[in-house]
Protein backbone atom coordinates (compact mmCIF):
# COMPACT_ATOMS: atom_id res chain seq x y z
CA UNK A 1 0.00 0.00 0.00
CA UNK A 2 1.30 3.42 -0.92
CA UNK A 3 2.23 5.27 2.28
CA UNK A 4 1.13 8.64 0.86
CA UNK A 5 -2.39 7.39 0.13
CA UNK A 6 -2.54 5.71 3.52
CA UNK A 7 -1.69 8.98 5.29
CA UNK A 8 -4.13 10.87 3.06
CA UNK A 9 -6.86 8.33 3.89
CA UNK A 10 -6.35 9.03 7.57
CA UNK A 11 -6.21 12.82 7.25
CA UNK A 12 -8.79 13.44 4.48
CA UNK A 13 -10.51 10.24 3.33
CA UNK A 14 -12.29 11.57 0.20
CA UNK A 15 -9.00 12.85 -1.20
CA UNK A 16 -7.47 9.40 -0.91
CA UNK A 17 -10.00 7.93 -3.35
CA UNK A 18 -9.87 10.72 -5.95
CA UNK A 19 -8.90 8.27 -8.71
CA UNK A 20 -12.23 6.45 -8.30
CA UNK A 21 -15.70 7.22 -9.64
CA UNK A 22 -17.66 10.27 -8.49
CA UNK A 23 -20.09 8.11 -6.51
CA UNK A 24 -17.26 6.56 -4.55
CA UNK A 25 -15.84 9.96 -3.70
CA UNK A 26 -19.28 11.20 -2.64
CA UNK A 27 -19.89 8.09 -0.52
CA UNK A 28 -16.58 8.50 1.25
CA UNK A 29 -17.30 12.20 1.75
CA UNK A 30 -20.73 11.47 3.19
CA UNK A 31 -19.32 8.87 5.57
CA UNK A 32 -16.66 11.35 6.63
CA UNK A 33 -19.32 13.97 7.36
CA UNK A 34 -21.28 11.44 9.44
CA UNK A 35 -18.18 10.60 11.40
CA UNK A 36 -14.48 10.66 10.72
CA UNK A 37 -13.91 6.97 11.50
CA UNK A 38 -16.43 5.58 8.97
CA UNK A 39 -14.86 7.71 6.25
CA UNK A 40 -11.37 6.48 7.10
CA UNK A 41 -12.49 2.86 7.18
CA UNK A 42 -14.26 3.20 3.82
CA UNK A 43 -11.22 4.84 2.22
CA UNK A 44 -8.86 2.18 3.56
CA UNK A 45 -11.11 -0.62 2.31
CA UNK A 46 -11.32 0.94 -1.15
CA UNK A 47 -7.55 1.41 -1.32
CA UNK A 48 -6.98 -2.19 -0.19
CA UNK A 49 -9.42 -3.52 -2.83
CA UNK A 50 -7.63 -1.52 -5.51
CA UNK A 51 -4.27 -2.93 -4.44
CA UNK A 52 -5.69 -6.47 -4.49
CA UNK A 53 -6.93 -5.95 -8.07
CA UNK A 54 -3.53 -4.62 -9.17
CA UNK A 55 -1.71 -7.61 -7.69
CA UNK A 56 -4.06 -10.17 -9.26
Amino acid sequence: MDIRRLILAIILPPAAVMNKEAGTIMLTGLLTLLGWVPGVVAALIMIAQEQKQVQA
